[in-house]
Formats: C-alpha cells, sequence, structure tokens
C-alpha cells in the first residue's frame, strides 16, 4: 500500500510553544516540505504564517505537494467572522486545503445553530475558492454518541448547502492533536472514535489526526475507509518505522 498518497505531513507547534524563532519555524517547515516532495507525501499542513513562503517554495521545486493550514487553531473558540477572515488570507497566501477546528464547546453547549452557520460559512468561502475545508471535531472532548451525532449533523449540513461534487471537498477530520486530556487518554485519533465517525459521515470523506503511529495503524486505518491521515511522522511511517511520540 502506498501509504504516502494518505498522508497530511505536520508540523502545527507555534515558535512560541518550540521556545525557536519564526525563522528556525520556517526552516522546519521547508524541511518538512522538501521531505514531502522527496517522498510522494501528498500534503504538508503548517501554521497560516508560514503558507505564502512554503506555496512559493513549493513551487520553486515544480512540486504538485499539497499546502495545508489551520483555522481558529486549536480551541475552536474564535467567532464566525474571525475564523472567516483567517481563512481569506490563508487562501490569499495560497492554502490548498484548510482544516477548521469546529465550536466544539458551543456543540456541546446545545448552541448548534451556531456551529451550522460557521461550518455552512467557512466551508461556502473554501468551495467558492476550489479548496478543501476538514473540519475537526476534536474527538477527545466528545463522548462516542456526541461524535456520531456531530459527524451526521456536518454531513446533513454538508447535503443541505452545497452540490454533490463538493462533497469530496469537505472532510471531517478528528483531531487537532492539541487538546489536553487527563489519565493518559489518547488526545488524537482512535480507531474506536474514527469507525464512528465513518459511520456517521455519509459521503463525507474522513480525516483521522494524531496517533497514528505505526504503519500498521496507517494501513488498517486507510482499510477502514479513512481518505487522509495528518501525522507528525510521516517519513518514519513511509519508511515502515513507528513513531515513538508526537503527533
Amino acid at each position: 500500500m502506498n501509504i504516502a498518497q494518505y498522508l497530511d505531513s505536520t508540523y502545527l507547534k507555534t515558535p512560541a510553544q518550540a521556545g525557536i524563532s519564526e525563522n528556525e519555524t520556517l526552516q522546519i517547515d521547508k524541511d518538512l516540505t522538501q521531505e514531502a516532495i522527496d517522498n510522494g507525501i501528498f500534503a504538508v499542513m503548517i501554521r497560516p504564517d508560514y503558507v505564502s513562503e512554503i506555496k512559493k517554495y513549493i513551487q520553486g521545486k515544480n512540486s504538485n505537494v499539497v499546502v495545508g493550514t489551520v483555522i481558529g487553531f486549536h480551541e475552536g473558540t474564535y467567532s464566525i467572522e474571525e475564523k472567516i477572515t483567517e481563512a481569506a488570507q490563508a487562501i490569499k497566501d495560497g492554502a490548498d486545503e484548510l482544516d477548521f477546528v469546529i465550536n466544539y464547546n458551543a456543540y456541546l453547549e446545545g448552541n448548534v445553530d451556531w456551529v451550522k452557520e460557521e461550518f455552512v460559512k467557512c466551508t461556502q468561502l473554501c468551495i467558492q475558492h476550489h479548496k478543501v475545508a476538514k473540519w475537526i471535531i476534536e474527538i477527545a472532548a466528545l463522548t462516542d454518541a456526541q461524535i456520531a451525532d456531530l459527524t451526521q449533523h456536518i454531513s446533513e449540513w454538508a447535503e443541505e448547502n452545497f452540490s454533490e461534487k463538493d462533497l469530496p471537498s469537505i472532510f471531517v477530520k478528528s483531531s487537532t492533536g492539541f487538546y489536553q486530556t487527563i489519565g493518559g487518554k489518547p488526545n488524537g485519533a482512535t480507531f474506536e472514535g474514527v469507525k464512528i465517525m465513518l459511520d456517521n459521515a455519509g459521503k463525507l470523506p474522513v480525516k483521522a489526526a494524531g496517533g497514528v503511529r505505526t504503519p500498521e495503524d496507517a494501513e488498517k486505518m486507510i482499510k477502514m475507509g479513512v481518505k487522509r491521515i495528518g501525522t507528525s511522522s510521516a517519513l518514519a511511517l513511509i519508511k515502515n518505522q513507528s513513531a515513538s511520540q508526537g503527533y
């Protein structure tokens, strides 16, 4: 199985989180991108501040590696207007795919109309510009029933508001990798959580993000039906190695 074509090679730490400079962060992103170019990895997933430079880098290499970025990251509590503004800038800078953190706190508080409005408005922006929109639901913050319900809502909203041809460009994604869990609970994709997403996503593709640390796990996710995998260990996975830590 060619795992590389399913991978979003990911680096999402801010300079402050990593204790390094912006230039050092940009160099990490460039190294990640070159790794993707050299190994046929589908996409790189980076912070919005670095999209413009990485897009230029990829174009300079005459490569087809896709540039993805995150919006409303990582809490998802940004206003709809803030998410649209951030997304519009990322699109202007050359992002091909935008991974939005859905306002799962609003969902948990019962404010489903808010969540629907942000989903529809932000997805419309992406579809209008021929971009892919992925919606991170943060499964570690949800019960199994909530994972099923929120995934089903997203599927229904997508079918109600977008054409059949647009649906493959609207993903449901499991995790940010930054959610703080307690008691050693996984904060990324689990087979159980992803199975629930797949069972409720309807015609929408599913992305498993975080916690996929062995080639065997990646292959199992793909065979389950996952279309993309977000990982900070992309090179290890395609070289048939296991990642001991990371996203």
